[in-house]
């Protein structure tokens, strides 16, 4: 069964070949008629690769319709549907009351348990002449300086 469907859609593809593209006589035909024959030949496949472009084009956009409207369609059967949340401005204390209920009786002040941080400031560096820290890095010596003043 699966065997026969082969060979048929071989011989369909076939017989659809033979009618769209015609055999070439390539014998007895001068320089100038083979250059014409493969401009035409050209411009044939040309145009199909135009059609195919096209059509790819097609398909990948009715492929992109069809997973937005399943995914609409998923959204219209579930059964749960997001709210509009509102911005709801509570205190901080009252979302306590809220939350505990009658368990909430006293008051918590919530800056005063916020650690305080210091900043550190950072240390500036001299802004010295460049001249004369070029004279006084220069060579081995130098380099030996500037090694020894990072440890």
């Amino acid at each position: 069964m699966l065997q026969v469907e082969t060979e048929q859609k071989v011989q369909d593809r076939e017989n659809t070949l033979a009618e769209r593209v015609p055999p070439l006589n390539l014998s007895g035909l001068s320089v100038q008629e083979l250059q014409d024959l493969c401009k035409d030949l050209y411009h044939k496949i040309d145009v199909v690769d135009e059609e195919r472009y096209d059509i790819g084009l097609k398909v990948t956009k009715n492929e992109r319709e069809i997973s937005d409207m399943m995914l609409k369609i998923t959204e219209l059967q579930s059964k749960f549907k997001k709210p509009n949340l509102k911005r709801v401005k509570i205190s901080a204390e009252a979302m306590l009351s809220v939350l505990l209920g009658s368990k909430h009786k006293e008051t918590i002040d919530f800056k005063a348990t916020l650690k305080t941080v210091k900043k550190e400031e950072e240390k500036k560096e001299e802004v010295t002449d460049w001249r004369k820290n070029v004279d006084a890095m220069s060579g081995m010596e130098g380099r030996k300086k500037m090694f020894d003043a990072d440890k």
